[in-house]
């Protein structure tokens, strides 16, 4: 039974090694040669049997095929690599980087707040770093400004700070007809060459020249003083100090053509005899309207110029039509200024509602008023002339007589 078995062992193993031989040493491509999904080429004079695009496997039994041929295949951000939809940015940036995968493409940045190389590693960016190295010039200071490097020349420099500051000036001769190169700087050479309250002037050959002002003596390129401190410093005909300088207080105390008089050191103004007017502004001659500005009159009085017994000059003073009273004190309105207003027995005498009759009729006479009239009459038994005097009767029916008087 063994023998049997070995023999028949050998059979097959001779049937398959002739098989293979066939099959080596074949020159030509069957439809067996290769596996499924496999294709054969003769190479060299024999056949190679290699998967077919997108498949992979054992090409003499069986190729599967693969998950993808492109980028195209795949969904979403997946990219096709090696027959695979794979995360393109899986391992691809450095540390703290993003990933976007654009077209199956990964895109490594590094995010806000981080700056370097997103390839090998991003780090906090510090804004201080903008001006490390240095964007700008010589003679520049860089300071960072909402994350923008800003350069400036230093103090002392001027020009672009972008390629470089310099010195504004090495000579006098680079600066104006009327500087100097002070420190480096185109100044005034007079700010510093005199010296206190002195005047100074440039000239030709940037030089300062200097001088004490009016009023002030002393060295112009040390100290200039004044005049004066104080009063006590001052001669009598200028007795007063007026900010250093001996000076009459009536120096323009007064206005045109007046007197002025010092009264310790107060100026005291005053128009000259003929004339009038303001002391402080303007005196002039006098005229005759003067003498009733202002009114010297009491209230409610009219002045107008007049004469004295004398014949000078002097204001007169009454009241006008419808005022009574003394018009050097005061004017008063009257009770009327005609007779229609006040009563038929009254009239309007002086400005007043009176009796009309007063001391109007004659001696024994009678007065009656009518119509704001005085009615002068002889009493009866009397003759005569009302206004004058009534005598009594030579005659008893002589006829009476009647005036009217007011």
């Amino acid at each position: 039974m063994g023998n049997l078995q070995y023999f028949c062992l050998v059979v097959i193993l001779q049937c398959c090694a002739l098989t293979l031989v066939s099959s080596i040493t074949s020159t030509t491509c069957t439809a067996s040669t290769c596996g499924q999904n496999a294709q054969c080429q003769v190479v060299s004079g024999r056949p190679v049997c290699s998967c077919l695009r997108g498949h992979s496997g054992d090409p003499l039994s069986y190729c599967k095929r693969e998950e993808c041929l492109d980028d195209t295949e795949c969904r979403g951000h997946l990219a096709c690599r090696n027959g695979k939809c794979i995360d393109p940015c899986v391992g691809t940036c450095g540390v703290n980087a993003n990933c976007e995968a654009r077209r199956g493409v990964p895109i490594c940045t590094c995010p806000p707040g981080y700056t370097g190389n997103p390839i090998q590693s991003c780090r906090r960016f510090n804004p201080e770093e903008l001006c490390h190295p240095s964007p700008c010039g010589a003679n520049t200071h860089c300071e960072v400004r909402n994350e923008v490097p800003t350069c400036s020349c230093l103090p002392g420099f001027h020009g672009s700070p972008t390629s470089g500051c310099r010195h504004e000036c090495e000579s006098d001769v680079e600066c104006g007809p009327i500087q100097a190169c002070i420190e480096f700087k185109c100044q005034n050479p007079c700010l510093s060459q005199c010296g206190k309250n002195a005047e100074c002037e440039t000239i030709a050959n940037h030089r300062a020249v200097c001088k004490c002002p009016k009023n002030y003596f002393g060295n112009p390129y040390s100290s200039c003083q004044p005049e004066c401190y104080g009063d006590v410093d001052c001669p009598s005909s200028r007795p007063a100090c007026f900010y250093g300088i001996c000076k009459s207080p009536c120096e323009g105390a007064c206005g045109v053509g007046a007197n002025c008089e010092l009264r310790g050191l107060t100026p005291v103004c005053s128009c000259p005899r003929d004339m009038t007017g303001d002391p402080f502004v303007r005196c002039r001659p006098f005229e005759p309207k003067d003498l009733c500005e202002p009114n010297p009159c009491g209230s409610n009085a009219h002045c107008e110029p007049g004469f004295d017994r004398s014949n000078n000059e002097r204001p007169v003073c009454t009241c006008p039509h419808g005022y009574t009273g003394d018009p050097l004190r005061a004017c008063f309105k009257g009770e009327c200024t005609d007779d229609s207003e006040c009563a038929d027995s009254q009239g309007c005498i002086d400005f007043k509602c009176q009796n009309p009759c007063g001391n109007k009729c004659g001696v024994n006479a009678n007065c009656d008023a009518r119509r704001h009239l005085a009615v002068c009459t002889c009493p009866t038994g009397y003759t005569g002339d009302a206004l004058i005097q009534c005598y009594p009767k030579t005659y008893s029916e002589a006829r009476g007589r009647s005036l009217y008087y007011k």
